[in-house]
C-alpha cells in the first residue's frame, strides 16, 4: 500500500490558477508544506500560446513556462508531476495517487478543463484528429502542420479560429466548419463575427457556416470530412475545437456539490470546509449569474484569492472578466462580460471596438486591433461607469470617456 506523506496545503492541477495559487501562498507568508499534484510530466506552464504563438513555433518551450525551473525548489514546493490524483478520501482529508496518500490541511482544486472530442461513430478515433488544450496535445499536432496540407477546423470558437490563423501562416489549405449559423456564437455579437470572418477570408480561410459535420471518413487516418448538407471536404489533417467540459470527476466522486463546475462559494470554498476551487473547474457567481469563467485572468485573480482566504483572509471574488485572442497579425482583446447584453455600438476610432450595451449600462467590450478602446472600456466597466450608449456613438476620441 502507498506511504501516506504530509502534503501541507495541496494543490490539485498544474496550470495558470495552481501556479498563482502557490506563489500567492509563499507571497503572504505561508511557509509551511505545499504541494502541486500534476497530471502532466512538466512544471505549470501557459495555455493560451499552445494554440497561437507556441504552435507557430514562434514561442520556445522555456517562455512558455510559468516559473524559472529553480523557482519551485527555491520556494520549497514540491511538484508530484505526472502523477494524477486518483481520488479524494475528504474524511481522512488524503489525496491519493499511485505512488502516495498526501495528506492535506486545506486542499484546492484546479483540474481546469478537458477539450470535447468527437465520438468514435463519428471518426473521433481516427489517426490525425487533434484536439489542442496541452503540450502534448501540440507536440502531436505540429509535425504535421506542413505547408500544402489540407486541415479541416471542426468549430468556430477562438481555439478552432486560432489553429485556422496558425495554419494558414504555415501555408496550410484550411477550412473552417461552423454548426450553427455563424462563428463565435456563443461568445461573441455578430459584429465582432462578422469582423473576424472578414480577417479569415482575406487571408485565405474558408468559413463553412451553418452546416455541421456528418463524419470523418478514412482508413485508420482521416482524409476526408462529410458535412450534414453533403459536402466532402478531402482532409489531411483535422482539429476539433468544440469546447471544454470541466474536469470535475475527483469533485464529484468526494462528494462536493457541482453545477456547471465545482460549486465555490463567494471566498472560492466548496461544499467541504477544507476543499477549495479556482480557475476553468470553478462555478462562480457573477452578477448574480453562475458560470465558469474560462481565462487567465480568472485563473490568476481567482488562485491569488484562494491562497489568501485560506490563510483567514475572508475576501469575496469579485471577478473582472479580461480576454484575448491572437489571429495572425491581429490582436482581439475583450473586457468585461457580454452576458444578457440588449445592444452593440461598433465603433471603427482606432481600430474596431464593439461596445455592449444591457438596457443604458456598458458591459463589455471587443476590441480588434484596437487597444485604446480595451483599455478605455476595461476601465470604464471596472469603475461602474454611467456612460451611455449615446456618448459612446458620438465619440470621436475615446480616451475623452475617461474625462467626462
Amino acid at each position: 500500500m502507498p506511504e501516506i506523506v504530509n502534503g501541507g496545503i495541496v494543490i490539485v492541477g498544474g496550470g495558470q490558477a495552481a501556479a498563482s495559487m502557490a506563489a500567492k501562498l509563499r507571497a503572504e507568508g505561508y511557509d509551511g508544506a505545499l504541494t502541486i499534484i500534476g497530471e502532466e510530466p512538466v512544471a505549470p506552464y501557459q495555455r493560451p500560446p499552445l494554440s497561437k504563438a507556441y504552435l507557430l513555433g514562434e514561442m520556445p518551450l522555456e517562455r512558455l513556462t510559468l516559473r524559472a525551473p529553480a523557482y519551485w525548489a527555491e520556494q520549497n514546493v514540491t511538484l508530484r508531476l505526472g502523477e494524477p490524483a486518483l481520488r479524494i478520501d475528504p474524511a481522512a482529508r488524503v489525496v491519493h495517487t499511485a505512488k502516495a496518500g498526501i495528506r492535506y490541511d486545506q486542499l484546492a482544486l484546479c483540474t481546469g478543463a478537458d477539450p470535447k472530442r468527437l465520438p468514435a461513430a463519428l471518426g473521433g478515433d481516427l489517426g490525425n484528429v487533434f484536439t489542442i488544450r496541452t503540450l502534448a496535445d501540440i507536440e502531436a499536432l505540429q509535425p504535421q502542420m506542413a505547408a500544402g496540407k489540407r486541415l479541416v477546423v471542426i468549430g468556430g470558437g477562438y481555439i478552432g479560429l486560432e489553429a485556422a490563423a496558425v495554419a494558414r501562416k504555415l501555408g496550410l489549405d484550411v477550412v473552417l466548419v461552423q454548426a450553427s449559423e455563424r462563428i463565435l456564437r456563443r461568445v461573441a455579437c455578430r459584429e465582432t463575427a462578422d469582423a473576424v470572418r472578414a480577417l479569415h477570408q482575406a487571408q485565405g480561410v474558408t468559413i463553412r457556416e451553418g452546416t455541421g459535420l456528418r463524419t470523418l471518413r478514412g482508413e485508420g487516418v482521416v482524409d476526408s470530412v462529410e458535412l450534414v448538407d453533403g459536402t466532402v471536404l478531402p482532409a489531411d489533417l483535422v482539429v476539433v475545437g468544440i469546447g471544454v467540459t470541466p474536469s470535475v470527476r475527483l469533485a464529484e466522486e468526494a462528494g462536493l456539490v457541482l453545477g456547471d463546475g465545482i460549486v465555490t462559494d463567494a471566498q472560492g470554498r466548496t461544499s467541504d470546509p477544507h476543499i477549495w476551487s479556482a480557475g476553468d473547474c470553478a462555478e462562480i457567481d457573477l452578477h448574480g449569474a453562475r458560470m465558469r469563467l474560462e481565462s487567465v485572468g480568472n485563473a490568476i485573480d481567482m488562485g491569488e484569492l484562494v491562497a489568501r482566504n485560506m490563510l483567514g483572509a475572508a475576501e469575496t471574488y469579485q471577478p473582472k472578466p479580461w480576454f484575448w485572442s491572437d489571429m495572425f497579425a491581429s490582436k482581439l482583446q475583450i473586457a468585461g462580460w457580454n452576458g444578457g447584453y440588449t445592444r452593440v455600438i461598433a465603433k471603427d476610432v482606432d481600430g474596431e471596438s464593439f461596445w455592449y450595451f444591457r438596457e443604458d449600462h456598458l458591459i463589455a467590450v471587443d476590441a480588434l486591433d484596437a487597444p485604446r478602446a480595451y483599455m478605455v472600456g476595461k476601465r470604464l466597466i471596472e469603475a461602474g461607469s454611467d456612460v451611455t450608449p449615446v456618448e459612446i456613438e458620438a465619440a470621436a476620441d475615446l480616451k475623452s470617456l475617461m474625462r467626462r
